[in-house]
């Protein structure tokens, strides 16, 4: 209420819905005594939505019975009622607990056959069900090996009654726990502004990604070349301007913005893009690429599509390239080819980022990743040099063959490859990796294990 009246915009959050949160009426009649304006945002109790994540529906089209208990709570009556009924039955209790309410459910009436489902860490990608009897579920727990559980009582849901699906019909239902990257802690070794979109589209896949940013990016030394070459644009220096990466495009908004200009600048000048996220970033800029390689997206790729020079259609036979201080020299090789005159422009540095915390630098030494994704051959260099190598279990995703060719320098053994040199490429790639793992498991009939959770001693040996 201080907060609220302070002019602080205040969060409130409730276990499910505030609806049945005992407290949350007392709290909106404060507000509403004292003036506050607020809101009720309808949630989801765990009872209802955990079952929903593990592919378990309470209900079916002849609208069963659904009751629900806490164990913690409930007492001989309450466990009586829904031994004795045949109805659905969602019991909120404890990991440790579950072996302990599923004989109290037997001796309370409900046949030692009746399947159950149970949960634990819903809605997380720490989550995990097991599906058993209420007379098999503490053999399952013991073969399982998770009691007694680290960390203490693990909250848990188990759903009780023919609803609570057979095994094989949960495999069908089970969408969370089943996506190709479940619980996958991926290391994603780029800038904080390359890997946003990256890391949604991991999550999206069931990951957890960690970004440990390996480059910085920085203004160049002597910043007057690249101010000539904005001026140049602007008074009709280029016939074509090559954006080789989005750290290019952001370096030419910005000097644009430092002296006023827009995308309109652009005007009469050919604009060519490698790669999808380069010509995504440009299209945010308000510029559509005029080229963009129809085949590989790389240096090469765009030579392969661009024009010579023709001194008849062409008027200006120069190209202004804004680039990195390290980028290779193909592209200007190509185009001097080609018979354009090329202003090679140092348009920012790149630069070794501050080593990560130690308990990253731990983790990625350590087998606590799962995988990792190396988008060049400065990220797999540079994270190497400011957190050392990555454990021998985990998985070496690669963009490309010269990544690949710097990973096995550096002694790790490639796993996964990009079709093509595109860092969302890659992320299906790794998906697909994940998506086979987790196929054969299951029909080998073992657990689906996350790499990091099988550690041999050995360190990862390169691969000849």
């Amino acid at each position: 209420m201080r907060a609220a009246r302070g002019g602080k915009r205040v969060v409130r959050a409730v276990q499910g819905d505030p609806g049945l949160d005992a407290n949350a009426a007392d709290e909106m009649l404060a507000c509403a005594a004292e003036g506050i304006t607020f809101e009720v945002v309808p949630g989801v109790a765990n009872a209802v939505g955990v079952p929903a994540y593990a592919g378990v529906p309470l209900r079916n089209g002849h609208g069963a019975d659904v009751r629900f208990l806490d164990a913690r709570t409930a007492d001989s009556r309450a466990w009586n009622e829904v031994g004795a009924s045949d109805s659905t039955v969602v019991v909120s209790t404890t990991l440790e607990s579950v072996a302990a309410d599923a004989a109290e459910l037997v001796t309370a009436g409900r046949k030692p056959d009746t399947p159950l489902t149970v949960t634990v860490d819903g809605t997380t990608t720490r989550q995990r069900t097991w599906t058993a009897t209420l007379g098999s579920i503490a053999q399952t727990l013991r073969a399982a090996k998770v009691l007694p559980s680290a960390g203490g009582s693990r909250p848990a849901i188990a759903v009780v009654g023919e609803r609570s699906a057979a095994a094989e019909q949960r495999e069908r239902l089970a969408w969370f726990e089943s996506k190709p990257l479940f619980g996958w802690q991926v290391l994603v070794p780029r800038t904080k502004e390359q890997a946003a979109s990256l890391s949604e589209q991991l999550r999206s896949y069931g990951a957890v990604p960690s970004e440990v940013p390996t480059i910085a990016v920085e203004p160049p030394r002597t910043p007057q070349q690249m101010e000539r070459a904005v001026k140049g644009l602007v008074t009709g220096r280029y016939e074509w301007i090559a954006f080789t990466s989005v750290n290019a495009v952001k370096a030419v908004r910005e000097k644009f913005e430092e002296y006023g200009l827009d995308a309109r600048a652009f005007a009469g000048i050919k604009v060519a893009a490698v790669g999808e996220q380069t010509a995504r970033a440009l299209v945010e800029f308000g510029v559509k690429p005029d080229l963009v390689p129809s085949g590989e997206q790389s240096a090469a790729g765009l030579l392969e599509d661009w024009p010579p020079y023709d001194p008849v259609f062409d008027p200006i036979d120069r190209v202004f390239l804004p680039r990195a201080d390290i980028a290779t020299e193909t592209l200007v090789a190509g185009l001097i080819e080609l018979g354009w005159e090329v202003d090679d422009v140092t348009a920012y540095r790149t630069v070794r980022a501050s080593p990560p915390p130690a308990e990253t630098r731990e983790a990625i030494k350590g087998g606590g990743f799962d995988a990792v994704l190396f988008t060049s051959s400065s990220t797999v260099r540079n994270l190497v040099g400011i957190a050392g190598k990555p454990h021998n279990v985990t998985v070496i995703a690669c963009i490309g063959p010269a990544t690949a060719k710097t990973a096995e320098e550096h002694g790790l053994r490639v796993d996964v490859m990009a079709p093509e040199p595109s860092v969302h490429k890659l992320a299906e790639a790794l998906a697909e990796f994940g998506a086979k793992r987790r196929a054969a498991a299951i029909e080998a009939g073992e657990a689906v294990q996350r790499p990091s959770e099988k550690r041999p001693t050995r360190r990862r040996a390169r691969t000849p």
